[in-house]
């Protein structure tokens, strides 16, 4: 279910958020499922508890899952997700740079265009697939 590597870039809580929201993207867990306890988590994990409440907490801002107290933690509606405007954007600098990366490897503007649009369409195929 969940997918952490020690090897990563990326640190624990931000890999536990990673897990969390691809399994309420693509509907694993559904609206108002319960997120296994902060315990559960980092007992199965073999992590710190303290990562997991940050990623929790997290999560919670962003409008992934919501807590009730003394009952948990549970997945919120999609429509409750905050996009935060410089995670956008930074993501779509990163489009930017690819597409400038194929330009500075010789590829014209519009194979690069070409190949930027159908890396986009194989990753919306397969987010299909999951929904």
């Amino acid at each position: 279910m969940f997918r952490l590597d020690e090897r990563s870039h990326k640190a624990m809580y931000e890999q536990v958020m990673d897990n969390l929201k691809e399994l309420i993207m693509t509907n694993v867990m559904k609206e108002n499922d319960k997120v296994p306890s902060v315990r559960e988590l980092s007992e199965q994990l073999m992590i710190n508890p303290n990562t997991v409440q940050k990623a929790y907490k997290e999560l919670e801002r962003e409008g992934y899952i919501y807590t009730v107290s003394g009952k948990g933690s549970f997945v919120s509606g999609k429509s409750e997700i905050k996009r935060d405007p410089e995670k956008v954007k930074a993501l779509l600098n990163n489009v930017g740079d690819s597409f400038r990366g194929l330009l500075m490897l010789g590829y014209s503007p519009e194979d690069a265009a070409s190949l930027v649009q159908g890396t986009v369409m194989e990753s919306l195929d397969s987010a299909k697939k999951k929904l």
